[in-house]
């Protein structure tokens, strides 16, 4: 997945039919332009607004991405005393997010006192070959209220610009079974492949046998695809959890694929033919 995970060529397994070496430290750091506004927002706050974010692409790791320190409030950062250490970076410093800043005030919601803590940190003092994220900041996706990349709302990560996702109509013979009993059988599937994993089958609701399933809790979310709800399989007295899932409103790239369940599960047997 990406140029950072699997076997994408800056992760830790890159693959071996290349006509090129790639030198250098095993984990590698690649610092690339990302080319559109990106805003972030807390507490009814706007925490960070730029049009120059870097995305810091980390062998292992999904890209981050990084802002120039005018880009940020300042007034709505603490400095804290929390730092870490990171052997291809260097030492990062940490500031937590509060509607009021140093003031040591923070907006109310429900009577509680709103602050971020730890959510920002930079590399002021970088080692060297990591000198280009000097007087850059990054802040945890998951520690702000909203994301919006342009004027969409982003939800889960930031999208990885080496990473993409494919729908295509299919006629290949899909059956998914629980031992002998055929809960659906397709040969109107569509395949989806996404970056460094494996192909998907999302099946028309019309051949699954939704009679046997039941809507689960859980839901995912997907940058590329969307929200996912589940669905669960009672057998022989058990309950099989989240074996099947949908994208009723799916985002742009799985538009295709709208309405249609895929499975995956350790005791079901998916079957494709030509």
């Amino acid at each position: 997945m990406t140029l950072t995970l699997s076997h994408g060529p800056l992760s830790g397994r890159p693959p071996q039919t290349v006509n090129y070496e790639l030198r250098g430290p095993a984990h590698k750091l690649f610092f690339q332009d990302f080319p559109r506004r990106v805003r972030a927002r807390f507490a009814g706050e706007t925490v960070l607004d730029t049009r120059d974010g870097m995305l810091l692409h980390e062998t292992g790791l999904l890209p981050q991405l990084y802002v120039p320190d005018a880009d940020l409030t300042a007034e709505l950062l603490r400095p804290t005393e929390h730092d870490t250490h990171c052997p291809f970076k260097g030492t990062a410093a940490y500031w937590s997010v509060s509607p009021a800043g140093g003031a040591g005030e923070s907006q109310q919601e429900g009577g509680a006192a709103r602050v971020a803590e730890n959510a920002v940190w930079a590399y002021p003092e970088p080692l060297a070959e990591a000198s280009w994220l000097r007087g850059y900041k990054a802040v945890y996706w998951g520690s702000m209220d909203q994301w919006l990349d342009e004027d969409e709302e982003v939800l889960g990560h930031l999208r990885d610009p080496y990473h993409r996702v494919d729908v295509r109509r299919s006629s290949r013979h899909v059956r998914i079974l629980a031992g002998e009993q055929v809960i659906a059988d397709s040969t109107r599937p569509m395949l989806l492949s996404e970056t460094g994993l494996p192909n998907r089958y999302y099946l028309p609701r019309g051949d699954v046998r939704t009679d046997l399933l039941e809507h689960s809790d859980t839901s995912t979310v997907c940058p590329y695809k969307g929200t996912a709800e589940y669905w669960s399989l009672p057998l022989d007295g058990r309950r099989l959890d989240d074996v099947a899932w949908s994208y009723a409103e799916p985002l742009d790239e799985t538009l295709k694929a709208a309405g249609y369940l895929c499975f995956l599960h350790d005791e079901l047997s998916i079957e494709v033919t030509d």
